[in-house]
């Protein structure tokens, strides 16, 4: 199992983490990954200047609502299935 933690603090907030959280939990069920994902919030990861902070194996990725997706799709899912 693997923990994808999307900052929920003020900045990101405004920038749209609910919208990115919702894309990610769609990603996680049309992809059938709910054994492999576990969608967490956080706050503040540190780079509030930037997009939504998302933690995903010890790495920091700045992600909007036109990059969730892409982001799930290259970075997490290669992940599992590297894994799996």
């Amino acid at each position: 199992m693997t923990d994808l933690k999307i900052c929920v603090g003020s900045a990101c907030h405004l920038k749209g983490s609910n919208d990115v959280i919702e894309i990610f939990k769609n990603c996680v069920h049309s992809r059938e990954a709910e054994n492999d994902v576990v969608i967490k919030g956080a706050f503040c990861l540190g780079h509030c200047t930037e997009a939504v902070s998302v933690c995903f194996n010890d790495k920091i990725y700045s992600i909007n609502t036109d990059t969730a997706e892409k982001f799930f799709d290259e970075v997490v899912m290669e992940h599992v299935r590297r894994n799996q």
